[in-house]
């Protein structure tokens, strides 16, 4: 599922061990995966993940997984990890795999994880645009 997510061979990165599934007492669905005690992601009702900051630190460790990430500017690294929406005009740049409402994770110029969103535009137009929101913040780094 990971691979289908963010990319054929992102998966590589994860470790072996150390997962660990929540179920929905409701519906019995996976609800949540965890690995070592900590959130790596929340499982939506269609199946897709909604990343925490731990969970794409793990996936950022594979150079692939940079297809599904927003780089910003230096100025806005503060306001990215404690939970603010990123701006079209601090965009840097942006993989191939952003597309609109797609699971994406945000950047510094050193590709460490700042936080994790929702993306509201295509990446290949978000550096393009000067106002606007490009991505929606769900959690930072000290969020």
């Amino acid at each position: 599922m990971v691979d289908y997510l963010f990319g054929s061979g992102v998966s590589s990165a994860l470790p072996k061990k150390g997962f660990r599934l929540s179920f929905s007492r409701r519906s019995g669905r996976v609800k949540l995966i965890q690995h070592e005690g900590k959130i790596f992601a929340t499982v939506r009702p269609n199946g897709a993940f909604a990343l925490s900051v731990y969970g794409a630190q793990l996936l950022a460790k594979d150079a692939r997984f940079s297809r599904n990430c927003v780089q910003v500017s230096d100025g806005v690294v503060e306001f990215v990890k404690g939970g603010k929406s990123v701006f079209c005009k601090f965009v840097e740049s942006a993989g191939e795999n952003v597309h609109p409402k797609g699971e994406v994770a945000v950047t510094n110029g050193r590709g460490k994880v700042l936080g994790v969103g929702t993306a509201v535009l295509d990446g290949t137009v978000m550096s393009q645009f000067k106002s606007g929101v490009a991505v929606k913040v769900r959690a930072g780094l000290e969020s």
